[in-house]
């Protein structure tokens, strides 16, 4: 029910973006925009920054309470509220949609009589169901993480130069701290993450996955979330699930429950490579996490290599952005010698990445190789990466790069192609050579 006291308090405050500038880059359209990702990832700072560019933007939060109990018919007297405070908004922002009943229908009849729309979510339903359904041909949709490593560097205000030693070794300690408390704004950003990163945990547990989608067994539910955060780029059957909780669960349940946990966009499965779409859909698969800071207060194990590879599913997924024709699997044959990513192009497969945790070229380990190899070999593709934590060279055809070279200089596919760390005033710069792979 609409209480016009609190609507007209909500928008007599003033917006103003205080953050660091995001990565993420909106293309100008008269679609509606549609951006997505897991809770407390910058979505709200960034429809900030998105309104600072719109002369008269009208911001709304669905989870403030001046609208949680709002019916999505009675946002038109709100509209009109908003225009009697100040005049007919340019563009509308939504934040956190989803909490609205029937907000899909409403971000329909807006669009329909003419109004330009963004709109942002914590659930990977505005991906699907919903879009897809009612938005179709409608929208264009980004996904938004937590800051990137890039974006943490730039939070905290490091820009190493890298051709000294001394620096280099610094930036490999910020990648540690990356790797390890993860890029949560709010958490590179302050102090106490052990808490805030506890809060956050049962934050999208509760809002985003028990409320959302009315989780009856909260025992296995809580079960599957720890599970997930704990075993983070491991490949898992779910039978392997359902015998590490040890109780009786039915299998609807846990495929339930397998399906409704992606949708927070915290936890995220990545199938198995395959030509036949049957096997690529069926289980087992591997299991990623929106940010690694999270894993840690649960009190997973220090394996930096698995830390690492999550890192850069992330930072693949993050590429979809701008090129939404990419794909990634995993690849795995039958004696259990395994790729980390098959990337794609549509139907091309452009590279193949293995991640490991090396400094020098004894410690990169044969099986990983020899697996690059025999999937180069099978997948027609003699693209083959290895990112290492700081050895760099080329062998048989193999590139190895840096971890931290390949998420700071993102176009750079060959361990010479950097050919300028500073521009003119100093700072950072890279200019990179050949294919964005």
């Amino acid at each position: 029910m609409l209480n016009r006291r609190l609507v007209e308090d909500f928008f007599s405050r003033k917006i103003e973006f205080r953050g660091v500038e995001r990565e993420l880059k909106i293309e100008e359209t008269e679609k509606i925009t549609s951006i997505v990702g897991p809770r407390r990832a910058g979505k709200t700072w960034f429809l900030f920054y998105l309104i600072s560019g719109v002369e008269n933007g009208m911001y709304v939060n669905f989870e403030d309470i001046a609208f949680r109990k709002l019916e999505a018919e009675e946002f038109f007297e709100v509209l009109k509220i908003f225009s009697e405070m100040k005049q007919k908004p340019e563009k509308i922002f939504f934040d956190e949609v989803q909490a609205l009943e029937g907000w899909e229908i409403l971000v329909r009849s807006l669009y329909d009589r003419g109004y330009r729309l963004c709109i942002t979510g914590s659930s990977s339903k505005l991906l699907a169901r919903e879009i897809a359904t009612q938005l179709r041909g409608r929208t264009l949709t980004y996904i938004l993480l937590p800051f990137s490593f890039r974006e943490f560097l730039r939070a905290k205000k490091v820009e190493p130069d890298v051709r000294i030693f001394e620096e280099r070794g610094a930036l490999l300690r910020h990648l540690r701290e990356f790797l390890w408390y993860g890029g949560f704004p709010e958490v590179v950003l302050s102090r106490g993450r052990e808490r805030i990163l506890s809060q956050y945990f049962d934050e999208i547990f509760y809002k985003d996955f028990v409320e959302r989608h009315r989780i009856k067994s909260l025992e296995f539910g809580r079960f599957l979330f720890e599970f997930a955060f704990q075993n983070f780029s491991k490949e898992v059957s779910l039978r392997k699930i359902k015998n590490f909780f040890g109780r009786n669960v039915s299998d609807r349940t846990l495929y339930e429950y397998s399906e409704k946990i992606q949708d927070t966009m915290a936890v995220f499965f990545l199938e198995r490579y395959s030509k036949s779409i049957y096997r690529r859909k069926s289980w087992p698969r591997k299991i990623y996490i929106c940010d690694l800071g999270v894993s840690s207060i649960l009190g997973s194990g220090e394996d930096t290599g698995k830390r690492m590879e999550n890192a850069v599913f992330l930072e693949l997924l993050r590429k979809t952005n701008e090129n939404p024709r990419l794909r990634f699997y995993y690849w795995r044959d039958l004696r259990g010698r395994e790729v980390d990513f098959v990337v794609m192009e549509g139907a091309r497969i452009k590279q193949l990445l293995q991640v490991t945790y090396a400094s020098a070229r004894d410690e990169v380990e044969g099986r990983e190789l020899k697996a690059l190899f025999k999937a180069g070999r099978e997948l027609n593709c003699s693209n083959l990466l290895v990112l290492t934590w700081d050895y760099e060279g080329e062998e048989d055809g193999i590139k190895f790069v840096p971890l931290w070279k390949w998420l700071c200089y993102p176009g750079i596919i060959s361990p010479h192609a950097l050919t300028s760390f500073i521009n003119k005033e100093g700072k950072n710069k890279y200019q990179a050579g050949g294919e964005d792979w």
